[in-house]
């Protein structure tokens, strides 16, 4: 999509719609990530490393069809290269945490991450957080805590715990756009897959696995790309706070592919903080 809006009925009159319908795809997509990792039987370093060549490829095509190379990686600055290595760390922890517990657990621990990040907020800059998001961010925080005992004492723990993990990373990347808006999106977003493939490819030999799956993670990278471009679209034409309350559909959506496709059954304790969580993802956009 070019920085010229072209005219018509979505972007002409109606620029609010287009906005709703990239945000949802962005959503349905994200969504998707742990289909991709259980689908394949290589591991999370295979799966990291191309993963992150595809995305990188297909986002610098996106920076370079925008023609805004210039912006996107000599002015990204201190907070861009901040904002590619922690993300680098929270995709890993998010990508090896699907090989060791449930994609609903995964996705229902995330969902707490808008208030990890307003606590890290509070914490660095002393930004304070309203009452509504406060308690919330309470209840979040029961909620991750019943999912994560709900594992204690088995396999699924580690992976909780490496979800929970990759929710802090990636409230610290909210955290540092939140504190330096003008940093750009893609630039980073390619530096962070760069730093994933060199990363993995240290630890493995992603050419073992076969064509098949490399094919799988391949389409992985690049509908990941589409998604973080199609979100980054669609905030730019709505308020912050619906493009929030929108996205927050992937952690419902998760658990539904993960049932349809893999007959997976979230625990009882899954689903009690699960509840807990999405009521206060949902309570906290509906009452702000």
């Amino acid at each position: 999509m070019s920085n010229s809006e072209p005219t018509g009925y979505f972007t002409g009159n109606n620029p609010h719609l287009l906005g709703v319908i990239l945000v949802l795809l962005s959503a349905g997509i994200f969504s998707s990530a742990g289909l991709f990792v259980k689908s394949v039987e290589s591991g999370a370093w295979v799966i990291i490393f191309w993963r992150g060549l595809f995305a990188a490829l297909f986002t610098t095509g996106y920076i370079l069809y925008r023609g805004t190379t210039r912006k996107e990686f000599t002015q990204m600055g201190k907070s861009g290269v901040a904002v590619a290595v922690v993300g680098a760390v929270g995709t890993i922890a998010f990508i090896s945490a699907f090989k060791y517990t449930t994609i609903a657990n995964v996705s229902l621990i995330y969902a707490a991450s808008p208030f990890i990040a307003a606590v890290i907020m509070w914490l660095l800059i002393r930004e304070k957080p309203t009452p509504i998001i406060l308690l919330a961010s309470l209840a979040a925080f029961v909620g991750v805590l019943i999912i994560v005992l709900g594992s204690v004492g088995n396999i699924n723990l580690k992976g909780d715990l490496m979800a929970l993990w990759m929710t802090i990373a990636m409230s610290a990347l909210l955290c540092i756009y939140r504190r330096f808006p003008e940093t750009p999106a893609a630039g980073p977003a390619v530096l962070m897959s760069l730093l994933l493939v060199l990363i993995a490819g240290f630890f493995t030999d992603p050419f073992q696995a076969p064509l098949n799956e490399i094919l799988i993670m391949a389409c992985f990278g690049f509908v990941f790309a589409i998604a973080s471009v199609t979100l980054a679209e669609g905030a730019r034409r709505l308020p912050a706070s619906e493009t929030a309350l929108l996205s927050a559909l992937e952690t419902p959506l998760a658990p539904v592919w993960a049932w349809m496709m893999f007959s997976e059954i979230p625990a009882m304790l899954t689903m009690v903080g699960g509840v807990i969580v999405l009521l206060a993802v949902f309570g906290s956009q509906l009452f702000s």
